[in-house]
């Protein structure tokens, strides 16, 4: 099985129209990327990695004062709750959703809740507040480079993701019973416009090529995996695949080790229209005549993925 080679880029220091030629054609090979140098600050990383385990580690009882039946939007979502679409089988996973803050009165409020905060945990609200700052910082720069490789202006991005209802997500999968029926997450796509993905070094990780292959994807410490979700599939007419990946069950060796990792799934604002970009529409053929708008296919997907 082959493994998903990484890119020496460097999302502050690299030319710009070299870095998108390189991200485009790996988004449109195989819907991923690796990146070496994203900017987040690597002591931040560490912190927020602490963090999320010391969370994890809390008493069930304690965990679940946290879940607040919202669809997952924000706070905990127990073992066993979520799937993957068309999947009859739960992921054995759970976890830990923060979203954007927005100020008193803001327009998009009634889309994003507000965000809760163990008290279990100190410095958990400052740490991941400013790790999901550098999520957004790092996704709009490498959404610069993919708007240069579709031939659009360069910011076109900013103003489809600006007060976005992004969303940081705290993952573990605790140890893997033998002979589990189920995976520690069944094959999907994401929902959102791209995800960015932290701490995966622990083996797992899989994509389905164009040939029907599983490749592994298998970051080195430090490095980010970024990947096209459906809302940006749908917008560039499938010239970004959303590709298929999972997280599959640890050899017998690693089965009694926790895997930990942050996507941070970057999204759309919430009123935004996903309609097809005119120069995405190869031979006058739109895969997607109808538009929508970026939440209405959210709760769409949130209703397949057994969430809402």
């Amino acid at each position: 099985m082959a493994i998903l080679s990484s890119l020496s880029l460097d999302l502050d220091k690299d030319d710009l129209p070299s870095l998108a030629q390189k991200l485009g054609q790996s988004f449109q090979n195989t819907g991923f990327a690796i990146i070496d140098n994203h900017g987040i600050d690597t002591q931040l990383i560490e912190r927020a990695e602490t963090l999320s385990r010391q969370f994890f580690a809390l008493p069930e009882e304690v965990k679940h004062r946290y879940h607040l039946g919202n669809g997952g939007a924000r706070g905990y979502t127990p073992f066993g709750t979520e799937k993957a679409k068309d999947s009859d089988k739960v992921d054995l996973k759970e976890f830990w959703h923060i979203g954007r803050d927005l100020p008193e009165g803001h327009a998009f409020q009634d889309y994003m809740p507000a965000n809760i905060w163990p008290a279990e945990v100190d410095e958990f609200r400052a740490v991941f507040l400013e790790l999901f700052a550098a999520f957004d910082k790092c996704g709009l720069r490498i959404l610069q480079a993919i708007a240069l490789y579709l031939r659009i202006d360069m910011d076109y991005f900013a103003d489809t993701v600006r007060d976005g209802n992004s969303v940081l997500r705290l993952l573990h999968y605790p140890p893997v019973p033998a002979n589990s029926p189920s995976v520690r997450a069944a094959a999907h796509e994401d929902i959102n416009t791209i995800t960015l993905l932290l701490g995966a070094q622990e083996a797992g990780l899989e994509l389905l090529d164009r040939d029907g292959n599983w490749q592994h994807v298998k970051p080195k410490d430090g490095q980010l995996v970024v990947n096209i979700g459906d809302m940006l599939q749908r917008l560039t007419n499938n010239i970004l695949p959303s590709t298929t990946h999972r997280v599959v069950n640890p050899s017998p060796m690693r089965a009694s080790h926790a895997r930990y990792s942050m996507p941070y799934f970057l999204h759309f604002r919430p009123d935004f229209m996903i309609e097809t970009l005119e120069n995405c529409k190869a031979d006058g053929i739109n895969h997607y005549p109808d538009p929508i708008s970026a939440h209405d296919y959210l709760l769409q997907r949130l209703k397949e993925i057994n969430l809402i």
